[in-house]
């Protein structure tokens, strides 16, 4: 053997190596190594339960368990809406005016965040002041930012009145913001390719969302669950699951329920969640019947317990929603716009309907309805495209590109 050939690497695993004949191994001083620790900055993480919340929620369990430290800067509530995972530094805000149910961020506290000494910085952006201040602070600190894409805030303003002009310099904003990220996780290929037709730099990279199969499964599909509802065990159920909010499209989901009831049609309407526009709903589908928020398995079990569902929102980054229907074995009618239509094969897995055209809606719905064999199809359908969607992927795929970003000094 040529000695003066060993590596360090030779004498880490023999210490006899170190000192042979007339060669001597240079020391190593390699810096002692610590977990990597990120901040997360969110606008939304456990005063409300919906699909972000939810999603940021498990990755910061999962990047726990993989050793790596997470503080996460959010606005909260007296009373979070479940509970949450990891360590969470509040942030000052006040509820929105008119949607008091979300809150409007201000700046982040600084010396809290430069005192935990982030390697890497994750904000899921808002267009307020508490993710302007995230990259200030990223900046100051020299550390990489990174962005996750969750919702399309540029589209919810014309659900509340907002004249165009504030829609376009938010969205200008949104691209300066995008642009001075390292990297943007974005949840759909469909989504990436719109950005990049739209001329925004290219540092998108694919993050997609997963689905708990075993959870959510056609396994759990309960008569005594519609019996309690009054449903008949020959009676099918057009399903809807989500905050009853303007920019889910709640109004065209009341009309494809009301002209389907002027057609004559026979279904049962179930709506699963809450939200300021649940008293609207109520008076226009006084036959539909309304469970509030749902979690876990009772969760799971209204979506196996259904026939049909319906997602007419077309401001879906993803759409965590019309994934969890179709593991639970439903077929889906569902807009055709960026997040369902990356989900939903159209007359594989369910119908992509023209958005806010409730005939459309209507006439896809009504041949589910009406059709026992292809809507048992369908299902199967969904319930097999769903299991190409875990969480481990997406989840690894995330830490992945932290580590690279930041350097290899962090276990």
């Amino acid at each position: 053997m040529e000695y003066d050939t060993l590596s360090a690497d030779a004498r880490l695993i023999d210490p006899a190596l170190d000192d042979v004949g007339d060669f001597t191994f240079p020391a190593v001083n390699a810096p002692p190594r610590r977990p990597m620790r990120v901040a997360l900055v969110a606008s939304s993480y456990n005063y409300i339960r919906d699909g972000v919340a939810l999603t940021l929620n498990r990755l910061v369990a999962y990047l726990e368990k993989a050793g790596v430290e997470v503080r996460v800067f959010s606005p909260v509530k007296k009373k979070p809406a479940f509970q949450h995972n990891g360590i969470v530094v509040p942030v000052p805000s006040i509820p929105i005016p008119g949607r008091s149910d979300y809150r409007l961020a201000f700046g982040l506290p600084y010396e809290e965040l430069r005192a935990f000494q982030p390697d890497i910085m994750h904000v899921a952006l808002a267009p307020d002041w508490l993710g302007f201040s995230a990259l200030r602070a990223a900046r100051k600190l020299g550390i990489p930012l990174v962005a996750s894409y969750h919702t399309c805030y540029e589209t919810y303003l014309e659900h509340y009145g907002v004249a165009a002009i504030f829609k376009k310099l938010m969205t200008k904003y949104l691209n300066y913001y995008y642009a001075s990220c390292r990297e943007v996780y974005v949840p759909t290929q469909a989504m990436i390719d719109t950005f990049r037709r739209d001329g925004m730099r290219d540092n998108f990279v694919l993050w997609q969302r997963g689905v708990d199969i075993d959870r959510f499964n056609p396994k759990k599909r309960s008569q005594e669950w519609r019996q309690s509802l009054g449903i008949g065990p020959q009676e099918k159920v057009v399903l809807f699951v989500s905050r009853l909010v303007r920019e889910k499209q709640v109004a065209t989901l009341a009309s494809t329920f009301a002209l389907l009831r002027q057609q004559g049609v026979a279904f049962r309407s179930v709506i699963v969640g809450d939200g300021p526009e649940r008293q609207m709903l109520e008076q226009s589908c006084p036959d539909t019947i309304f469970t509030g928020t749902l979690q876990g398995d009772a969760l799971a079990q209204a979506y196996a317990s259904g026939d049909v569902f319906m997602f007419p929102s077309d401001t879906e980054s993803f759409g965590n929603v019309t994934l969890e229907a179709m593991a639970s074995g439903l077929p889906c009618v569902c807009a055709d716009a960026t997040g369902s239509s990356s989900l939903v094969v159209d007359g594989v897995t369910g119908f992509l309907a023209k958005p806010r055209n409730t005939e459309s809606f209507t006439g896809y719905v009504r041949q589910l309805l009406e059709d026992q064999t292809l809507r048992q199809t369908m299902g199967l359908a969904a319930r097999q495209r769903s299991l190409a969607f875990s969480w481990e992927v997406p989840m690894a795929t995330v830490l992945k590109h932290y580590r690279a970003l930041v350097g290899g000094q962090y276990v």
